[in-house]
């Protein structure tokens, strides 16, 4: 399989939603400008990404329907993956509830809890089963796929569970840092540090905000006094 950088592929998600929300409106061709302006990059940025996927023609862009299905079958989601989803809490029903997934190739078969009264729930089309029931169906079912939405405190223990299953990759919604096997993939997902991030980068715009409206006013206090004749001016 071709290898691209990391941050590329990273890249590539955005390209195909943009794609999948072009084709849903019946464009037929999206321009590398077009791209950019959506992702906030430079256009040849968007030509480097897409040059070994598709090629674009003049006056027209990039044909959607096939750019599209490259970066499908780059990113592996031609054939839909089953997935076991462990935690039926808040996030985890979230999770089942939301159709999006099977758009993009994820279907989440079951979830697992360990409440005996969540047993028995459907949630999205997804059924709740018993948590001890985990092992035994990822294994006999041969699911690759584990999505953790557990507390963190239990998490280490649902993924050993799962990879002792045989789970290939793990999508970590818990917030903490799971220790597996090298040939495991782990995907972290933690919504508390990227709360973090976002708050932090909130502080610093309002800090340059504040010191910005600050200078104004100096500068138009400034300005005020050189206007004033000059017996009136502060001294």
């Amino acid at each position: 399989m071709q290898r691209l950088e990391v941050a590329m592929v990273k890249r590539l998600p955005q390209y195909y939603q943009i794609l999948n929300k072009m084709k849903q409106h019946g464009q037929e061709y999206i321009s590398s400008e077009h791209f950019a302006r959506l992702l906030n990059v430079d256009p040849s940025l968007v030509r480097r990404d897409l040059s070994c996927l598709a090629t674009g023609i003049q006056k027209l862009g990039y044909p959607v329907r096939l750019t599209m299905e490259r970066i499908g079958q780059l990113l592996g989601m031609r054939n839909t993956k089953e997935a076991f989803l462990a935690g039926a809490g808040s996030l985890g029903r979230a999770l089942m509830a939301y159709s999006g997934l099977k758009e993009y190739g994820l279907k989440i078969t079951a979830a697992f809890d360990a409440d005996p009264a969540k047993a028995g729930e459907i949630v999205g089309g997804v059924k709740v089963l018993p948590a001890e029931k985990l092992a035994d169906l990822m294994s006999r079912m041969n699911i690759s796929i584990g999505i953790i939405a557990v507390p963190a405190d239990t998490a280490q223990g649902v993924a050993d569970v799962m990879v002792g299953a045989g789970a290939l990759a793990i999508w970590n919604f818990a917030p903490m840092t799971l220790q597996v096997p090298g040939n495991v993939i782990v995907r972290n997902e933690n919504l508390a540090a990227g709360y973090m991030l976002l708050s932090y980068e909130l502080e610093q715009n309002l800090s340059r905000r504040s010191e910005s409206i600050d200078e104004k006013h100096v500068n138009e206090q400034a300005a005020g006094e050189q206007a004033l004749p000059q017996g009136e001016r502060n001294t």
